[in-house]
């Protein structure tokens, strides 16, 4: 049986009603893992899932009673954390770092039966928005392996796309889950901030990231997500945050950006765009322009603050006691230095020294204070806009997937692959990317947007798109 080709929720009642078992599924997964290595996704596959899994078959075979992901196998993302299982963050810097204890999304998915099986590629401390900033090489595009998987969740997406995994765990600061998702032609959510704790989660933006599922289709990444979500003892930013659908919105009122027109306009998908505009009209929903007057400054604004809140969380990487130490230091100043400069990557002192530039003296008014302002402006803008619709649709990236190689030398190209991500991240409002088109072979991604806590008809308006666009454009 191909069990790639069954959702999470048929996995599910399979294994509860013997139809096969936990172990078998996993088995088949963990060798699909084996033939597709040269993908580059999963990074490893942990030597106890199939144990776990046998567990699972006990006790259904007993009668007791097993959870809503029961026997389920689960890859997560290289920085969040399973207790005796190693976290690296594919960076050099943490190769040798085991996990002292779970983390609490883990914690809810294993409490309903899921097996966690894998953990997969990323970019190094989830910075970068290819996934070929990683100490483990370049993750491939599960429809092009000449092609970047996008980051910095590349390994969770393609793992999900290729049939490695039902269901994958990817982090998104400002496009990490939703880039790669539209690149690979899966599902990809980042809920309003503070709906998932991030309690054993290695993240360095702490005011945008946020982790979330990735899946085939919508209606298993609600089904995963309302099992991640609730307020955590752990993380004071954590919130409850119900999204389970009970009456259905009957007509649903999207809006189109007049600040982004032009930039759409301007892609060269632009007119699958309007085609989706134009089935979403005939299904019967509304179309209304919105303003969001200042995002366009997101970008901007977004990488100063991310770099600023990497630089300051990443102090503490210092080759004392949490990472790799240089063996050529010879001194305390050697010591931090030389384990900083050979433990990061290109991509991560690039981020650190825009931090530390802008929380610099002299600059962190001119910068940092400013950047703040705006994301403050920010979520009044998106609050305005969505007095008069339900949801702001747009692109969820500028274009397809890249080659490798193809930006990774030009910051500024890689940087504006999120332009239509990060506004999102900045205002902590909902974001979901749903597969929609290809152009050639690669898959195109629909954004959808939603106030605050508005998961319930984000989800609906996803569900309406992806059923108008199963035979793609």
């Amino acid at each position: 049986m191909e069990y790639k080709d069954l959702t999470v929720m048929q996995l599910v009642d399979g294994i509860k009603t013997k139809k096969f078992t936990s172990e078998s599924v996993v088995k088949y997964f963990i060798e699909q893992c084996k033939e597709k290595q040269h993908l580059n996704a999963v990074i490893e596959v942990f030597d106890d899932a199939v144990e776990k899994a046998v567990e699972i078959d006990k006790k259904i075979s007993a009668g007791e009673q097993v959870g809503k992901l029961a026997g389920v196998p689960v890859a997560i993302k290289d920085n969040i954390l399973c207790k005796g299982k190693k976290a690296g963050c594919a960076s050099a810097f943490m190769q040798d770092f085991v996990s002292p204890y779970t983390a609490t999304l883990v914690k809810k998915l294993e409490d309903e039966g899921a097996i966690i099986f894998a953990r997969t590629n990323m970019d190094e401390f989830a910075m970068g928005g290819s996934c070929e900033n990683t100490y483990y090489g370049a993750c491939k595009n599960a429809h092009d392996d000449s092609c970047v998987s996008g980051g910095s969740s590349g390994g969770s997406a393609v793992a999900v796309a290729a049939g490695l995994c039902p269901v994958a765990i990817g982090t998104d600061t400002g496009g990490s889950v939703r880039q790669p998702s539209s690149f690979n032609g899966v599902v990809g959510i980042k809920p309003t901030y503070g709906t998932v704790s991030r309690y054993g989660i290695v993240a360095f933006a702490s005011s945008t990231d946020q982790a979330a599922p990735i899946t085939k289709t919508v209606e298993e990444n609600e089904y995963v997500l309302q099992i991640m979500s609730g307020q955590d003892v752990h993380d004071s930013t954590s919130i409850k945050n119900d999204f389970a659908v009970d009456s259905p919105k009957q007509k649903i009122k999207i809006g189109l950006c007049r600040q982004l027109k032009d930039k759409i306009d301007g892609l060269k998908n632009s007119e699958k765009f309007y085609l989706a505009v134009k089935k979403l009209k005939e299904a019967g929903c509304e179309f209304v322009e919105v303003e969001v007057p200042h995002i366009e400054n997101s970008l901007a604004c977004y990488y100063v603050i991310s770099p600023a809140e990497a630089t300051s969380n990443l102090a503490r990487f210092d080759g004392v006691k949490y990472t790799t130490r240089s063996k050529t230091a010879k001194s305390l100043e050697e010591v931090y230095v030389e384990s900083r400069s050979q433990g990061f990557g290109k991509e991560v002192q690039r981020r650190i020294m825009l931090g530390n530039f802008v929380l610099s003296s002299g600059y962190f008014d001119a910068y940092y204070k400013k950047a703040k302002r705006l994301q403050d402006l920010l979520k009044i803008e998106f609050a305005t806009a969505f007095s008069s619709c339900d949801v702001i649709m747009t692109p969820t990236t500028p274009d397809v997937a890249f080659k490798i190689g193809g930006k990774l030398n030009d910051p500024v190209a890689m940087y504006l692959e999120d332009l239509f991500t990060v506004p999102a991240s900045l205002a902590g409002i909902p974001a979901i990317s749903v597969p929609y088109a290809k152009d050639g072979h690669l898959p195109l991604g629909m954004q959808f947007m939603g106030a605050q806590k508005s998961e319930k008809i984000l989800y609906q308006t996803a569900k309406l798109f992806q059923d108008l666009f199963k035979g793609g454009i």
